[in-house]
């Protein structure tokens, strides 16, 4: 099995995750504020990968130099920017337009990676692009509404998640990977915390009864470990192997897992146009995984056979 197909399915697992603990997250920050539970979340997830390194892999540590920490502490800081004008954003605009917005990194990271590493991406994959970006405005039915100050803030997100794979995917070959995943999910444990404690009423919030409690034990545990832990080290681990554009594109299933889990889990029901958006994604990264040349090739076998 070649490399990089190795690497879009891990890439995959990752984007599963993601989406079945979506639900967890949901039901948590009714009870523990977003910026507090991300900086117990990510710093959770810090201490156990720090621990793995420390057990597994002490030599890494020998490695750390200004370079090391700078790359790790930038990583982090898109992906926490990405979580804090998420956040925000959702304040101000509706939940589907955010879904849609934040889901256009898709677009975003083929478009960065032109301007910045002048990497082009395939025609398949540029199919790939337009035909999940189509699929995400069909799952998330985005409303038609005016622009407002949330959607801008959501836009900040889409760009930060988008510039967070770009730099991974550039970084990533220099370093050592558990050391460097540590330095990004230290860093964004780090400003959570800070933004919770400049920003959220984290002494009535933060108390113990609630950090105990059923739903936001079982989110922490959960996503600290699993969505956090795991997942940013087989991200940081796997990304080299493969293009951004894939990576975006592997990624903008998370929403199709979100929504099969709700659907699930939380008994929420899918409309016809969600379900024909997440095939459309689906079809999207499958259109990204095809050699070059084979897509063309379809097309003008269809259009002989018509």
């Amino acid at each position: 099995m070649k490399r990089s197909l190795i690497a879009d399915l891990s890439l995959l697992f990752v984007t599963l995750i993601w989406g079945t603990t979506f639900v967890l997250v949901q039901n948590a920050i009714d009870f523990l504020p977003p910026f507090a539970f991300n900086g117990i979340r990510f710093s959770l997830a810090a201490l156990l990968l720090f621990f793995c390194l420390l057990f597994f892999d002490f030599k890494q540590l020998k490695q750390i130099n200004l370079k090391l920490l700078s790359s790790g502490v930038f990583i982090g800081f898109w992906l926490f920017l990405g979580y804090v004008t998420q956040t925000i954003g959702l304040l101000y605009t509706t939940t589907s337009k955010a879904g849609f917005i934040t889901g256009l990194s898709v677009v975003l990271v083929p478009l960065f990676s032109m301007l910045l590493l002048k990497q082009y991406p395939s025609k398949n994959a540029v199919f790939g692009v337009i035909t999940a970006t189509l699929g995400l405005f069909f799952l998330t039915l985005t409303d038609v509404s005016g622009f407002n100050i949330g959607d801008g803030f959501v836009f900040i997100c889409a760009i930060s998640f988008g510039m967070h794979i770009i730099i991974t995917g550039k970084v990533s070959n220099n370093y050592p990977t558990l050391l460097l995943t540590v330095i990004q999910i230290s860093t964004v444990g780090l400003l959570s915390s800070f933004s919770s404690f400049f920003f959220e009423n984290w002494r009535k919030s933060v108390r113990l009864d609630i950090l105990v409690s059923k739903d936001v034990m079982a989110a922490l545990v959960i996503t600290s470990v699993f969505a956090t832990a795991i997942a940013f080290f087989i991200q940081t681990n796997f990304q080299k192997y493969t293009s951004a554009t894939r990576v975006a594109l592997i990624f903008a299933m998370e929403p199709v897992f979100a929504a099969i889990t709700g659907y699930f889990w939380a008994h929420e029901r899918l409309s016809l146009s969600a379900l024909f958006g997440c095939i459309l994604i689906f079809l999207g990264m499958i259109m990204a995984e095809l050699p070059a040349g084979k897509l063309a090739l379809f097309r003008k076998s269809k259009s002989l056979e018509s």
